[in-house]
């Protein structure tokens, strides 16, 4: 059964960082472009950063650049996002998802073939 799971969730307080993990089971992530997406409580939902297979290029969304970082161990078949220097604009349910590269496209969820169940992160004093 194919599957990514999400963890690293909580809460933290603005300014501190979490690390969120993405582990596949079921298949390999070796070949898949991972992308990381959230979505607020009314809000639609909005691409974070992606990184691709075998030439690991990345890509990140202005609000997160400089803050979040992506990485992957595809000897682990997992990829994190790691969250630095957190805002409360940064409160969202976080997903990770698979699928081809897609360049320019990236940020575009429908392109993704398999999805998580998501994780929680809520950045409040």
């Amino acid at each position: 059964q194919v599957q990514l799971v999400e963890s690293g969730g909580g809460l933290v307080q603005p300014g501190g960082s979490l690390r969120l993990s993405c582990a596949a089971s079921g298949f390999t992530l070796d070949y898949y472009t991972i992308g990381w997406f959230r979505q607020a409580p009314g809000k639609e939902r909005e691409a974070v950063s992606c990184i691709s297979s075998s030439d690991y290029k990345i890509n990140y969304a202005d609000s997160v650049k400089g803050r979040f970082t992506i990485s992957r161990d595809d000897a682990k078949n997992t990829v994190y996002l790691q969250m630095n220097s957190l805002k409360p604009e940064d409160t969202a349910v976080y997903y990770c998802a698979a699928g081809g590269y897609y360049a320019s496209s990236w940020y575009i969820g429908d392109l993704y073939d398999y999805w998580g169940q998501g994780t929680q992160v809520t950045v409040s004093s």
